[in-house]
This record gives structure tokens, sequence and C-alpha cells, in this order.
């Protein structure tokens, strides 16, 4: 019989290849409860919103296949559709801008060495956490009501107040109001990136005559601008979620006339009040669909604005 010798460089190869399979198995044990998790209650329930979208299902029998029936209603034959998407790209597109702003420019004034930053930086990170809850969209009906406290403070200066939650043209900025509210967890990010900043280029623009302004177009944004573009797509994703404010404050209706019928507000009404969940399943999709483009053409165009020092 031959004998198979094993070379010092063999059985070192299979010391390390064992080595790193079993570094393997300890980590996909520790991801195990949450694979499991997400098997069982992520991918079934996202194939079985993707089959029900091309049926016709009301909840209370099976659903029967009726193609693309439900996208073209819902782009050609449903124009609450369209008003719950207009309304929604409103709310987006000022609301985000808006709440990034102020989150970096409280980002730049705690920056600058005050004493008790960790107590600021907790009180201004608190609307993030109680933005969303029903409690404060509660209570944000009633300030902005016909006799709530924006129309107290009117009433000081001799200003005639308005219900700003009742009139078609000034609800949705309620709701705008309350987005840029919760600025605290986007201004904590922003804080983190500012820290980052080596000192070394202010003082050399300081030596060259370069101002404040001058400094921040010319140093400080160009480097955030990958710390930007994070808390751009994360709040563009959460803002088109947005679902209890619009729920709590206009009673779950949308009004008045539909000024803040949010797409997810919209989705609801179809799938729980009317209980068409196929139609509900096809606008989730869609949403899926518009959230993913509007990702694509952000991460393609911040070749021209977002700046890496690698």
């Amino acid at each position: 019989m031959n004998e198979i010798v094993l070379s010092p460089t063999m059985v070192i190869g299979e010391t390390r290849r064992q080595r790193a399979i079993r570094k393997n198995i300890v980590a996909y044990m520790f991801l195990l409860p949450w694979l499991v998790g997400f098997l069982a209650f992520s991918i079934g329930p996202i194939l079985a919103s993707a089959f029900l979208s091309f049926t016709k299902y009301d909840l209370l029998t099976p659903p029967t296949w009726n193609g693309l029936t439900n996208y073209v209603v819902m782009l050609t034959k449903d124009p609450r559709y369209i008003k719950a998407l207009k309304v929604t790209v409103t709310y987006v597109f000022v609301s985000v801008p808006l709440q990034l702003t102020l989150a970096l420019a409280i980002a730049m004034v705690l920056n600058r060495g005050i004493r008790g930053l960790s107590v600021y930086r907790a009180i201004y990170y608190l609307p993030s956490l109680l933005g969303g809850s029903v409690a404060i969209a509660i209570l944000w009906r009633q300030v902005f009501g016909l006799n709530g406290l924006v129309n107290k403070a009117l009433a000081l200066l001799g200003v005639q107040g308005i219900s700003w939650i009742g009139t078609p043209d000034t609800a949705v900025y309620t709701l705008v109001l309350l987005r840029v509210w919760q600025f605290g967890s986007p201004m904590i990010i922003f804080l983190a990136g500012l820290k980052q900043i080596s000192p070394e280029f202010y003082e050399a623009a300081s030596i060259d005559g370069a101002g404040a302004l001058r400094r921040f177009w010319s140093i400080t944004l160009p480097l955030l601008t990958p710390i930007v573009f994070f808390n751009l797509i994360m709040q563009f994703i959460s803002a088109f979620q947005a679902f209890t404010q619009a729920f709590i404050i206009s009673g779950g209706q949308g009004g008045p006339v539909d000024s803040t019928l949010f797409y997810t507000l919209y989705l609801y009404q179809q799938g729980f009040g009317s209980f068409r969940m196929g139609y509900a399943s096809a606008m989730a999709w869609a949403l899926l669909g518009i959230i993913a483009a509007f990702t694509v053409i952000a991460f393609r165009s911040s070749r021209f604005w977002v700046y890496y020092e690698s």
C-alpha cells in the first residue's frame, strides 16, 4: 500500500481551514435567532404580499388572481391614490431638507465645546424619541387647533388665527413642522461627523484669512457630505413611511379634503378599512418601487457632490 505523507504546509493549511470553519459556525450560531425571525416573520409576509398584489383579496374569501388590475386601477382610475402620492411627496421634499438644515445648525452650535454638552445633546434628542408617539400627535393637534397655543400667541400680537389643522392649505405643513421638530437623530450623527474634522483645516483657513462662512462652505460642508448623504437617505425613507401623525391628527381620514392623506394612511384605509388587501399590497409594492427609485437617483447623483477623502 502506498502511504500518504502530509507535509507541514498541508497540516497547517488544514488547521487554518478548520479554524475558519469553526469561527464561521460560531458566528452563524449567534446569527441564528435573527435568521429564523427574518425567514419566519419577514420573508414570508414579503412573498405573501407580492402574491396578493396580483389578486383580489378581501380577508374574508380566498384570493382570486387578477393580474395587473390592481396596478392599473391604482395609476389610472384612483384619484385618491394620486392625491395621496402628491401629499406624501410634498411632505417628504419639504420636511426632510428643513429637518437636516436645522439638525446641522444645532450640531454646529453644540460642537463649539459648550459646557454640559451631554445634557444639551439629550435634550435635543428627546423630540426624536417622542415625536412619533400618539401623545405628541394629539398634543400637536391641540397646539395648532382653532383655540390652540399658536392662535393664542398670535392673538397677543393682534392677529386673528385660523384652524391650522382644519385648513387644507396649511394642514400638511403642521405635519411638516412636527417632522422638522424631530431633528435629534440626524443632529447626533452630524455632531459625530463634525468631531471627526481635523482642527488643522480651520487653522490653515484662518491663517489664509477665511471667515466663518467661507470655512463652512469650503471645509465643513464638503467634509461632511458623506454624513449629509447618509442622513438624507435615512430621513427620506423614514418620511415616506410616516403614518402615526397623519392618522391621529386627521382622525384616520386624511382630512381636511385629503390634505393630510399620506400614502401609508391611504394604504391602511384600503387594507383595513375597505378590506381591499390585494389593492393595499399593490400599493405597498408601488411604495417600495418609489423609494427604491429615489434612492438609486440619490446614489447616482452622489458622485457629483459627496466628497470622500480616499
